[in-house]
């Protein structure tokens, strides 16, 4: 009988130390603190090419059983641009290799430039036309925060008062209109010939362009600036 007894005490002292054993965290899982971190730290690196400063949240990652890692890389799936919302994966490539996923909004706060007064369609845009606003320049990237994309530039369209500049609504001042007159410039081996034409459509410097020349053809050519195209032959 005290062999049956003790034999019943340790089947129940067993019992407890199996129930107590899955209270335990497994050991040597994954830190999801460091899987955050790499992942912040690849949008941070994404986000420094973009003028403005980065707001970065990531979600908790979800750890499933993936053992502790030695070595983690980051990486947008499908070679994803940024964006305000974005997932990013998270790999392991020793000593056991597992990938996971995690989300992370971004933001990138900086200033942007809007009209202070209405703006006629074919004007030349100065400092003077401008006030500053502060936004999240990834979430609109139409808007524009370097006064050098701005300033010289034309207007293709009105745009009112204490609206955002927009790239859409400029133009370089170097580009061509469509009706414009210009001289074509035809280069070959060996010889120069230049002309006159009016362009079909419109283009930016390095943009080609069709131009009907003087003699009624159709040509086309590469926007030098402003007034020339150059045909090559």
């Amino acid at each position: 009988m005290p062999g049956r007894r003790f034999f019943s005490l340790l089947l129940i002292a067993g019992a407890a130390w199996s129930a107590a054993a899955q209270d335990v965290p497994p050991q040597g899982i994954q830190d999801p603190a460091a899987v955050a971190a790499r992942a912040e730290g690849l949008l941070r690196e994404l986000a420094a090419s973009h003028p403005g400063t980065p707001v970065i949240a990531v979600d908790e990652p979800r750890i499933a059983q993936q053992p502790a890692c030695a070595q983690l890389e980051a990486f947008l799936p499908g070679g994803a641009e940024l964006r305000s919302r974005t997932s990013v994966g998270v790999r392991c490539l020793a000593p056991h290799p597992w990938t996971l996923y995690v989300q992370a909004s971004v933001r990138i706060m900086g200033h942007y430039f809007v009209a202070n007064r209405a703006i006629n369609r074919g004007e030349t845009l100065s400092l003077d036309d401008l006030d500053t606003r502060e936004g999240d320049l990834l979430r609109n990237n139409r808007l524009i925060g370097d006064p050098s994309h701005i300033v010289g530039w034309i207007t293709t369209r009105r745009i009112a008062k204490g609206s955002p500049i927009q790239g859409s609504a400029l133009r370089d001042p170097q580009s061509i209109e469509r009706g414009n007159k210009v001289r074509t410039v035809a280069r070959g081996v060996g010889f120069v010939a230049t002309g006159e034409g009016q362009a079909l459509e419109s283009g930016a410097p390095g943009s080609q362009i069709q131009v009907r020349t003087s003699s009624g053809q159709v040509i086309t050519g590469t926007v030098i600036d402003a007034h020339t195209v150059q045909v090559m032959m």
